[in-house]
């Protein structure tokens, strides 16, 4: 019983972590807003025809 727990302990703090870590990159990272341009040349809209 005591490798069982031992085992359960473990999976928690890394589960634990993980959970943190992605709470802390969702407050603390934020995304870069802008256009975005992308030119296509005109002989790959006409080739699709």
């Amino acid at each position: 019983m005591p490798t069982l727990f031992r085992l359960l302990t473990i999976v928690a703090v890394i589960v634990g972590i993980v959970y943190g870590t992605m709470h802390a990159l969702v407050f603390f990272v934020k995304p870069n807003k802008g256009e975005m341009i992308e030119r296509v040349p005109v002989e790959r809209l006409m080739r699709d025809k």
